[in-house]
């Protein structure tokens, strides 16, 4: 079975509907429902459209621009219809080419990748995420595997170096990850990252997709901000250097 989320999409009605009828039911009879019990469904009910109507559509876009959320990006084709589908983004106060590093590395610390610079106790294991530039893991390659976790994770389907990573899934074509570095002015990149996600409601993996709906800004909030900060500190480093050697050449 294939329904969508969004204010527009049919799960937006069958919440309703189902408050509605659970209501008249009870009141009729017609549902054997104790009073607590009633109280519950309707609870869990309210909040299930609060998070639909009001957090859903807020933490789907977080920090974007509606010109970013409506924008093509590499590898939207390949999702068309994603049941999931979250645009966020950050201001950098960088160059792309001091924030492509901190992208190219990344991944589960567990497997010799950089972490995810988000709260490290919950997707890295407890390892603390890279707060340097690892030479050994700026090289990128086509199909190579970014580890979640042991044996899961995602391959690399496209890039421009500076520009864009795409990810994605191996053959089914229902996920892709897509970090997008546009510059602004010379000092500074928007920080973009969209992943599209196409829910099979018969899958064994439908209740991690359904936590993800819920939990993912939390995390990836963290990691864009983690990214900004370290981008940042690598700007400001490289700025340092070059009006100390600007400033030896004066005095030379």
């Amino acid at each position: 079975m294939w329904f969508w989320l969004g204010p527009s999409g049919p799960c937006y009605s069958v919440v309703g509907w189902a408050a509605v009828r659970v209501a008249v039911w009870s009141t009729a009879g017609g549902l054997p429902l104790s009073p607590g019990l009633l109280t519950g469904v309707t609870g869990l009910l309210a909040l299930l459209a609060i998070y639909l109507w009001l957090v859903r559509p807020w933490q789907l876009r977080w920090g974007a621009t509606d010109e970013e959320v409506a924008r093509p990006m590499p590898g939207d084709e390949i999702v068309p219809r994603p049941t999931f589908n979250a645009t966020r983004a950050v201001t950098v106060n960088g160059r792309p080419e001091d924030i492509w590093p901190w992208i190219v590395q990344i991944g589960f610390g567990g497997a010799g990748r950089a972490g995810w610079y988000s709260y490290d106790l919950i997707d890295n294991l407890g390892r603390r995420s890279a707060e340097r530039v690892i030479p050994e893991l700026q090289h990128i390659e086509v199909g190579d595997f970014i580890p979640i976790f042991g044996k899961t994770g995602f391959w690399v389907k496209a890039f421009s170096p500076n520009g864009w990573i795409l990810w994605g899934d191996k053959g089914r074509n229902n996920l892709t990850w897509l970090w997008a570095l546009h510059p602004i002015d010379g000092n500074r990149t928007r920080l973009i990252t969209r992943v599209r996600l196409r829910y099979v409601w018969t899958s064994s993996e439908i209740l991690f997709n359904l936590v993800l709906d819920v939990g993912d800004i939390v995390m990836m909030r963290k990691c864009l901000l983690g990214i900004k900060r370290r981008a940042e500190e690598l700007t400001r480093a490289r700025t340092a250097k070059a009006q100390g050697r600007r400033g030896s050449r004066r005095q030379g």
